[in-house]
């Protein structure tokens, strides 16, 4: 079988799409199924993947957009006729006579249009409509998501499957011991305003005047726009703001040491299609601190703290304080990390993914 991958997200520094990607390319390489097909990568410029997959490359002209993927890339497949793309990140080529297997990875765009621009939120609730129509298997992250995509996307349950992340977890420990590190609060992910990240630098005050020494990292591109969020400037006016930073990117070994030194994780997103980073902090031993909603709790279960939905900035730092200064509060959660973490493994989610490309290609 000629399979056929939109891998442009992997052409930059790779974020959600690229990243979920680039482990599906990882566990694919030995991946008996997976070798028994030819591959094809499509991209607009050479994209970073496993040096089994470079010889796989195929660079197409274009700026990696919507018009590359709407106009470049259909001529592209038309004269390599794969049996199959595989388009990652919400979008494919409409007009492509291929078939389509198609990961929706959240439908916020639908569910919350005030969190994007007027011209943003209709290009993507057209564009992920239209190829989520077209496509003929849609893979998303969540039972949460697939039931947001059956809702706002009209499409029938039996054509969305659900196939959860993984994690790359080289050890971890039943009960980590966080006692010693110092407190350092961590936050990992795009910065978008469902993300409240602008609430966790106004209640940091309160944090660093009840913890000498804590400090607060926010690492993540700073995607807000409506209005756009000035981390920076919030987290300047505080009385602690030497003990705040904030960076839009940060490379993997820098990333690790941050999870590695943190003593407690917060993300307070009140809307997403699965939410990896808290499980990431999770398997490094930081006891995450969410926002409760269905989706932390499908993905999270035990193994995370749940701040309302409502909360001020009073019971936010007072949570935060708790699980700072109070080993046990840490130990509650992480009692649970193993198991929980078990249950998402980039093997099972590649093999799975693969048969959902496969039935797609093959009409079943």
């Amino acid at each position: 079988m000629r399979i056929a991958v939109d891998a442009r997200e992997l052409g930059h520094r790779p974020t959600g799409v690229g990243r979920y990607l680039a482990e599906l390319l990882t566990e694919w390489t030995s991946l008996p199924d997976a070798q028994r097909h030819e591959w094809t990568l499509y991209a607009h410029r050479p994209p970073a993947v496993p040096p089994a997959w470079r010889s796989r490359v195929r660079l197409v002209e274009g700026a990696g957009g919507t018009a590359w993927e709407q106009r470049a890339l259909p001529k592209a497949l038309a004269q390599d006729a794969p049996d199959v793309l595989f388009a990652p990140g919400y979008t494919a080529p409409l007009t492509a006579r291929v078939p389509i297997a198609l990961t929706v990875h959240d439908v916020s765009f639908c569910a919350h249009p005030e969190w994007f621009s007027w011209r943003e939120g209709v290009r993507r609730r057209l564009v992920t409509g239209w190829a989520a129509r077209r496509a003929r298997v849609v893979i998303t992250d969540s039972a949460f998501s697939q039931a947001e995509i059956v809702t706002h996307l009209r499409l029938p349950a039996a054509r969305v499957r659900v196939i959860p992340l993984g994690m790359r977890v080289p050890d971890v420990r039943p009960e980590p011991d966080t006692a010693g590190r110092e407190p350092r609060v961590l936050f990992v992910g795009s910065v978008f305003e469902r993300r409240h990240v602008d609430r966790l630098i106004a209640c940091f005050d309160a944090v660093a005047d009840a913890v000498p020494g804590a400090q607060l990292d926010i690492v993540g591109e700073n995607r807000t726009s409506r209005p756009r969020t000035d981390l920076d400037a919030l987290a300047s006016r505080l009385r602690h703001a030497g003990a705040v930073r904030v960076r839009s990117y940060v490379d993997d070994a820098t990333l690790r040491d941050l999870y590695a030194g943190a003593a407690v994780f917060v993300f307070l997103s009140e809307y997403e299609g699965f939410g990896l980073t808290p499980l990431e902090a999770l398997a490094a031993g930081v006891p995450p601190i969410v926002l409760d909603t269905p989706i932390a709790r499908e993905v999270c279960g035990p193994a995370a703290r749940y701040v309302p939905a409502g909360a001020g900035p009073a019971e936010l730092s007072a949570t935060l304080v708790d699980c700072l200064t109070r080993e046990a509060a840490r130990q509650d959660i992480l009692r649970h990390g193993a198991r929980v973490i078990r249950q998402y493994e980039w093997a099972r989610t590649a093999a799975a993914t693969l048969a959902a490309i496969e039935e797609a290609a093959l009409g079943r």
